[in-house]
């Protein structure tokens, strides 16, 4: 969020640089990005974690320069570049706290994103190691036990559908309330 802030913000090279850097992190693709982090880190639940924050960097820093894009017009930042506010007080007191309502969308869905890589990590071994429980580690260890005892498969599977569905719900959830297109579009046809 700072890198996208930053770069927003102040534009040309800084802009360029980071934007650019975020590049060649996304030029890889996310869960071999993440695998090649957590082999170097080594496997464990906290490493699996860092290096899901690591691959998710860019597509936050992306939203939120865009947020800070528009919102570093308006009027109100305008004026307090006027009154003589910092370039720090600007950027935290004014543009970023109105460039959320993207982020705080991004956020919830990231989370059940982040549920899927957590358990891919830990189906391949790289993720929580035992005796730590982790839906991921539960299905890759009874894996073989799907024909005579499908329900140790079935549940961690079910508790992981259930969990990245409910807040997939949610981020459109608010998506929907935090957009002000789509309200205007319900008060319209009423």
């Amino acid at each position: 969020t700072t890198l996208g802030a930053i770069s927003g913000y102040f534009g040309g090279w800084t802009d360029n640089s980071i934007m650019r850097i975020l590049d060649v992190v996304l030029a890889f693709p996310f869960l071999i990005l993440a695998i090649a982090i957590v082999s170097v880190l080594g496997p464990g639940l906290t490493n699996t974690m860092l290096a899901i924050a690591i691959v998710s960097i860019p597509a936050y820093a992306r939203v939120t320069r865009s947020s800070v894009l528009s919102v570093r017009e308006q009027s109100y930042v305008e004026a307090s570049r006027a009154l003589g506010a910092s370039n720090f007080e600007i950027l935290f007191r004014r543009i970023l706290p109105n460039a959320l309502p993207p982020l705080i969308v991004i956020a919830t869905l990231g989370i059940a994103t982040a549920i899927l890589e957590t358990a891919a990590l830990s189906f391949i071994g790289l993720g929580a190691q035992p005796p730590m429980p982790e839906w991921g580690a539960m299905l890759a260890g009874e894996r073989n036990q799907l024909f005579s005892a499908p329900h140790l498969v079935f549940f961690p599977g079910l508790a992981i559908m259930i969990t990245v569905l409910a807040f997939n719900l949610i981020g459109d959830g608010l998506r929907d309330a935090l957009d002000p297109r789509l309200a205007h579009a319900g008060v319209k046809s009423e």
